[in-house]
């Protein structure tokens, strides 16, 4: 089931939708439901929520 930020506010902005699987998690343009599908595995999404969640950035 795909989900959105609940800071997504549908005016326009950027912003993604998620679909958690098994071993990871998808992701994809929120405006582009048929767009490509970027596969994220286990380690690397939760990296990427924790970073996100302590308002630093990746990389």
């Amino acid at each position: 089931m795909w989900f959105t930020s609940s800071y997504s506010n549908g005016a326009g902005g950027e912003c993604v939708e998620c679909a958690l699987i098994e071993d990871g998690a998808f992701v994809r343009d929120s405006k582009v439901a048929a767009s490509r599908v970027i596969a994220v595995g286990s380690d690397a999404w939760r990296s990427f929520v924790q970073t996100v969640k302590h308002g630093g950035t990746a990389g």
